[in-house]
């Protein structure tokens, strides 16, 4: 039986324990064993953190040790999925770059705040977690995320909808959905996640993260069918 490991903790307007229930009891459906912890000190044992085939961030703000940024990282690279939503992964510990590295991006601005009714655009290519799921509407914050040119891209939405004043520029599409890797390791994210009915009022937004999370979790197995060296990465590690 896989296992994940969800933290929580923050700002509660995020619902992170809401949020934190509603992807263990997603979990435990797809056959994992899920344990939820409050804070951060979960993440102070890298050894721990290496027999989880998937954690799920669901803090909001807030700081996290150095230590434990390396030992999530460690875990990451080696094959622990890591997967999450707006209210915990890329809203969480601003001052911590590697983190932000990590995990591909960070929230910097909602025009509009909450109540903006926006498009999410599926972009249709190979992945598995879009398919067969079309473009849908949201009822919510819209993010305005800097972003890592390296993630592979599986959903957007279009901005300006708001006259603030990044109105001034040319429209854009920002990433919502994304996929890319940490040294052997998979990360998932999707920025939906203000509030934990946005799951409920947008059914393929729950969806898409069902099927984050469960190709997030593949990196173990991927990594012990393949010819990868696991310690390939550690000595630029030890730089930092």
């Amino acid at each position: 039986m896989k296992k994940a490991l969800i933290f929580q903790g923050g700002w509660d307007g995020h619902e992170p324990a809401l949020v934190s229930r509603r992807f263990g009891k997603a979990l435990e459906q797809l056959g994992f064993s899920v344990e939820i912890e409050e804070g951060v000190d979960c993440l102070a044992d890298r050894d721990r953190l290496m027999t989880y085939d998937l954690i799920v961030p669901c803090p909001t703000g807030g700081e996290i040790p150095d230590h434990c940024v390396r030992n999530i990282s460690y875990a990451v690279s080696r094959g622990v999925g890591l997967a999450g939503c707006h209210g915990g992964m890329c809203d969480a510990f601003r001052t911590a770059t590697e983190w932000q590295f990590m995990t591909g991006g960070q929230w910097v601005s909602h025009p509009g705040g909450d109540g903006v009714e926006y498009t999410v655009n599926i972009c249709h290519g190979t992945s598995p977690i879009t398919e067969g799921i079309t473009d849908f509407k949201v009822c919510s914050e819209q993010y305005y995320l800097h972003i890592d040119p390296a993630v592979e891209v599986l959903a957007t939405t279009r901005f300006p909808l708001v006259n603030y004043y990044h109105a001034a520029n040319k429209p854009v599409d920002m990433p919502v959905v994304w996929t890319k890797f940490w040294g052997h390791g998979r990360v998932f994210y999707c920025s939906l996640g203000h509030h934990d009915d946005v799951f409920d009022h947008s059914p393929s937004a729950m969806v898409l993260m069902e099927r984050g999370m469960l190709w997030a979790s593949g990196g173990k197995e991927y990594l012990e069918k393949s010819s990868l060296d696991p310690e390939m990465y550690e000595n630029s590690a030890k730089m930092y």
